[in-house]
């Protein structure tokens, strides 16, 4: 079964895409803002969100009440080309968003599986509750950094685990990462899948076929009746 009410929105290009989609976070960050006096944006890194992020960046909302963090990072310092939070301070927090605050998940000098408690604190201190995350998709169905058949996804799928964070190490992807839980991501207030290409396209549908979450995690995203997932796709 499908998560409640779950919306597909398919749009012609991919900056009609960014547009639709820079408008619906805007929206959610400054109801959070006028809720609670502040809000909370996850993202994603990879190349899908360029352009989401080069127009999220220019809606003239109060970023300074915002706080942003990511959905997983590659084990990286921000040096290193493969960092996800560089790209995320390079590309959204730019023009207006460069107001707004950013919380980083990578730990100097050490491994990730001895920052996952680490990692989970300053999420709970600086980022909880979360208002909106914006997931992505590889073409073998991971999220976030919950890869199929991994040894720890299991783990990572316990809706019952405190921990927000979990280390990952991919067996066909370079870099070991640092994840959300499935926990921590059905947590958010609003929730939106992002993706683009036909290639993905046939990956998604795929997914809504079958129930095997070890075999494409995007199942346990998408097939729960738990969260609404708002599904943007050019």
């Amino acid at each position: 079964m499908m998560s409640p009410d779950a919306s597909f929105h398919r749009f012609e290009t991919p900056d009609a895409l960014a547009q639709s989609l820079s408008d619906a976070i805007a929206v959610d960050l400054s109801e959070a803002i006028a809720e609670r006096g502040r809000a909370t944006l996850l993202v994603s890194g990879g190349s899908t969100p360029l352009r989401l992020f080069r127009a999220l960046r220019k809606k003239p909302i109060a970023w300074e009440y915002v706080r942003v963090g990511l959905c997983d990072e590659r084990w990286v310092p921000e040096s290193d080309p493969a960092s996800n939070a560089a790209f995320v301070k390079r590309e959204l927090l730019q023009e207006h968003a460069a107001a707004a605050t950013f919380v980083g998940i990578y730990t100097e000098g050490v491994v990730p599986e001895e920052a996952e408690a680490l990692c989970s604190r300053r999420l709970k201190e600086w980022l909880w509750p979360f208002d909106v995350i914006v997931l992505g998709m590889g073409t073998d169905a991971h999220t976030a950094s919950l890869f199929p058949w991994n040894p720890r996804l299991q783990e990572a799928l316990e809706k019952s685990d405190p921990e927000l964070c979990i280390a990952m190490t991919p067996s066909d992807a370079p870099h070991p990462r640092m994840s959300l839980t499935l926990q921590a991501i059905l947590s958010a207030g609003h929730i939106y899948l992002h993706f683009e290409g036909e290639e993905k396209l046939r990956v998604y549908e795929e997914a809504l076929q079958g129930d095997d979450a070890f075999a494409m995690p995007i199942r346990a995203v998408l097939k729960q009746n738990e969260k609404k997932i708002e599904v943007y796709y050019a």
